[in-house]
């Protein structure tokens, strides 16, 4: 049994009583939706048209917010249907990134994730969901796709469907007749200042990455009314990566310089565990306080789901911090660090560099952080960041031959680094929603932080200024070095910035 819709766009007259009627059987919050209707207009007066599209959960077969969900909070019924238990709920939103239909919301009241679970209550009691019910033209049809007598499975066998980004991989069952195929390609629709009925909240990004040139093309497809999708990740999810850069850094660059350049150096040797702790703590904390219900971060541990990277993430942020307390306890108590636990923590920093990339593939709503390079930028980010910490240290300490290395290792990961974020942005294959949130990097509302705050800041000036710094006495050698270490930080936090709201800018629905 594989329970799915099927919506007719033919018999859809845009009532809106699915969405008042979900919203009254399941007591949805004003302001969020599990079902709504979207409304595009094209052609000129007076050979105009308007088109409908009902949005929601599809129920996909291969549920990518199931696998990325790290409490089970989000499971797949023997039945087909996708359903949730908001009392497993973190609210880290990364479900919210997955779906590529901009499903799931965060429930203003519980604070947890929520959206279409098919009345599940409902069929329970062998009764039709509310939106069917409710349909005046019987244009949402529900039931079994594997029982070939049902309603749904002739009308799929008889009759032209249409899936929502059936490439994604994600085999969704809710499928669509008679749909306009703009309704479905948000990208290609031309923004309003206003729709019909809401105020639009004024987005830069987002309408930056739809298609501007279509505003100048008469009767073009324009989007007339939609509901609002906000960006779940902000401000605090750029800090995450930027201090976990730091964190896994400090270790592999100390290894580095110690176990392959053979430069033993008291100072960096102690101080590079003690900046491992303090920032994969203050990484874990970051990642508690943005969670929806910071209260229940302990699921994480005790009702884990082994397939959602967060959970592998958090497992490896425990681990390295033990390595960390290893290597601080060799120094503190031994003098020097064995071979072992410097290979041991090396390893696990790598882990903690790059498991993000992981976790990011797991969003698949978000071209932008499929990239197969995601994981060798986080890792050079990661020698960045170590880098630039230690060569502060150094300087400071005037452990002159160990600032050399330092400073050549930091040029060397910003030129490859750098590099690998061009290869990102200008070479890599790309499909259209990808096109889209490259070009508001590369050429768009973004470009200039980026180009100036990353290219000038965090590239250019570090490197400039650490090649005068090879060649200068103290103190100008020591204040050109850590000023390009500083440079090279913020270039990084900056980049972070961009990289998180430019994956999140194109719109999905």
């Amino acid at each position: 049994m594989r329970y799915g819709f099927v919506i007719d766009q033919d018999r859809c007259i845009g009532c809106h009583a699915c969405t008042v009627a979900c919203k009254e059987e399941h007591g949805v919050p004003v302001g969020v939706f599990r079902t709504w209707v979207k409304y595009i207009e094209k052609g000129q007066f007076p050979d105009t048209s308007r088109h409908f599209a009902v949005l929601r959960c599809n129920h996909c077969d291969n549920a990518p917010c199931v696998e990325i969900c790290p409490t089970t909070a989000l499971f797949k019924r023997s039945d087909g249907i996708v359903d949730f238990d908001s009392s497993r709920c973190i609210g880290c939103k990364s479900c919210m990134q997955a779906c590529p239909y901009d499903a799931l919301y965060i429930d203003p009241n519980s604070n947890t994730a929520a959206k279409c679970n098919y009345c599940a209550h409902r069929i329970e009691m062998e009764l039709e969901p509310a939106c069917v019910i409710v349909c005046p033209t019987q244009a949402i049809i529900a039931g079994d796709l594997d029982d070939p007598a049902s309603r749904i499975a002739r009308t799929i066998t008889t009759q032209k469907v249409t899936a929502r980004k059936p490439h994604k991989g994600t085999e969704p069952k809710l499928f669509y007749v008679g749909v306009d195929g703009d309704l479905l390609q948000p990208t290609m629709l031309s923004t309003q200042p206003a729709y019909l009925w809401a105020e639009r909240r004024p987005d830069q990004l987002s309408n930056a990455a739809r298609t501007p040139a279509r505003n100048d093309i008469p009767g073009a497809a324009r989007e007339v009314y939609d509901i609002a999708h906000p960006m779940p990740w902000g401000a605090k999810a750029a800090a995450y990566l930027w201090t976990k850069s730091i964190a896994a850094g400090v270790l592999i660059v100390a290894a580095i310089v110690s176990f392959l350049f053979g430069r033993a150096d008291a100072t960096t040797a102690l101080a590079s565990p003690i900046i491992a702790l303090g920032f994969t703590g203050l990484t874990s904390a970051i990642l508690v306080a943005d969670l929806k219900r910071p209260d229940r971060f302990y699921f994480l541990l005790t009702k884990p789901n082994f397939s959602s990277w967060l959970v592998w993430g958090a497992y490896i942020l425990m681990l390295y911090s033990g390595a960390a307390m290893a290597w601080l306890g060799c120094v503190w108590f031994m003098g020097y660090v064995p071979g072992f636990v410097g290979a041991i923590a090396t390893a696990l920093g790598l882990a903690t560099a790059g498991y993000t990339a992981f976790l990011f593939a797991q969003a698949k709503g978000r071209e932008l952080w499929q990239s197969p390079l995601f994981l060798w930028h986080l890792i050079a980010q990661a020698v960045i960041a170590g880098s630039a910490i230690l060569l502060i240290i150094a300087s400071v300490a005037s452990a002159r031959p160990i600032v050399s290395d330092l400073a050549w290792l930091l040029i060397v990961s910003l030129a490859i680094g750098f590099a690998m974020v061009l290869t990102e942005l200008y070479l890599a294959p790309m499909n259209e929603d990808l096109r889209r949130a490259a070009d508001l990097i590369s050429k768009g509302p973004l470009s200039g932080r980026f180009w100036m705050g990353c290219g000038v800041l965090g590239v250019l000036i570090p490197i400039i200024l650490m090649s005068i710094g090879f060649n200068a006495a103290d103190p100008a050698a020591t204040a050109a070095f850590v000023v390009a270490a500083f440079a090279a930080l913020a270039g990084l936090w900056k980049f972070e910035d961009i990289w998180i709201k430019a994956g999140q800018a194109v719109p999905l629905s």
